[in-house]
């Protein structure tokens, strides 16, 4: 049953995600807030094929959003977060690998949106520029999404976070929510799909100037809350 669960979610979000995204360059014609409100669209979609395909739903704890934008550090663990935060947190502006951002129209269409390209050389230079944007969509009012680990990890595995984030908390001087969440035990890289519940944890926010060693720590500990 769950892999033919999984077979019909694949053609029936996949197949309607196809046009979705292809014509995710045409909105992006119109402007960013038209290109929102389409984005939007597949994320209720996504959240609506996993429930009622999948029987996978989300439970959330803890207080979504502070006074002011606020860094989210986020668990990775399947697609399934990348859609639903963005749901969830109303549109926040994305860190993204410099490979998705350099995809030809599609990578545009993004930048368009608001990502921020984080490098994984993790040069000086690379930095600088991921600070700017960062610091161009808070001035906007939107709050900065980063999956700290840097990619999506199986449950059980708890890598140390990238450079990025550090840079980032450092110099935007904002505060960070860490997110834990459990998505690997319903969405595994391999196999079908199972029923269940994800759990959204929303950790108390970590206040701006702390020591690197020590606001590391707490959002390390933060987001693997859940991972057991």
């Amino acid at each position: 049953m769950t892999w033919l669960r999984t077979i019909l979610f694949m053609i029936v979000f996949y197949g309607i995600s196809i046009p979705i995204v292809l014509l995710t360059p045409v909105t992006a014609l119109f402007g960013r807030n038209a290109l929102i409100v389409h984005t939007h669209i597949w994320t209720k979609f996504h959240g609506w094929a996993t429930e009622a395909i999948l029987g996978i739903h989300r439970r959330v704890e803890g207080n979504l959003f502070a006074d002011g934008p606020v860094i989210y550090a986020a668990k990775h663990q399947a697609m399934y977060e990348t859609l639903e935060l963005g749901r969830l947190l109303r549109t926040p502006a994305i860190v993204m690998k410099q490979e998705l951002a350099s995809i030809p129209v599609w990578g545009w269409a993004a930048r368009r949106y608001g990502v921020i390209v984080v490098d994984r050389e993790a040069s000086a230079a690379a930095l600088r520029r991921m600070v700017r944007e960062a610091q161009a969509e808070l001035a906007l009012g939107r709050s900065i999404l980063i999956f700290p680990e840097g990619t999506r990890v199986p449950p059980g595995e708890q890598p140390p976070l990238r450079a990025g984030f550090a840079g980032l908390y450092q110099m935007l001087k904002i505060p960070v929510i860490p997110v834990a969440i459990d998505s690997g035990k319903v969405w595994p890289k391999h196999g079908p799909k199972l029923p269940g519940v994800v759990t959204f944890r929303f950790g108390e926010p970590i206040p701006p100037g702390l020591p690197r060693a020590e606001a590391e720590r707490r959002v390390h500990a933060a987001i693997n809350a859940l991972d057991s």
